[in-house]
């Protein structure tokens, strides 16, 4: 069983992955897709750190610190992209990336 001093972060994590997901999801159908392309690809790598985060956390990697201190800037990063966009997916992703941002870097220190 994982460490449970990363349980909070893990669960963070996991859904920040989630809602990335969703908001990658959504912003492919969008109107105008070449405003997008930033928030595309920045929930792409969010939600890709955020699973990562998540098993190096649940396996007690020996870099997990590191891991974390990456994925709450990478979720940071996300999230002010996604906060620049009035869609309803963009503001529940970036509500998300700040929690999970967080939530790594509480765990990191």
């Amino acid at each position: 069983m994982f460490n449970q001093q990363y349980k909070e972060c893990i669960q963070a994590c996991l859904e920040c992955m989630e809602a990335c997901n969703v908001c990658y999801s959504a912003c492919l159908k969008e109107e105008n897709i070449g405003m997008m392309t930033n928030c595309i690809r920045l929930d792409r790598e969010c939600a890709d750190i955020c699973s990562f985060a998540a098993k190096a956390m649940q396996t007690n990697s020996p870099f997990a610190e590191q891991i974390c201190k990456l994925c709450a800037e990478i979720c940071e990063a996300c999230g002010k992209e996604c906060e620049q966009h009035e869609h309803e997916h963009c503001t529940k992703c970036a509500e998300s990336c700040f929690r999970c941002a967080e939530a790594c870097r509480e765990m990191a220190s």
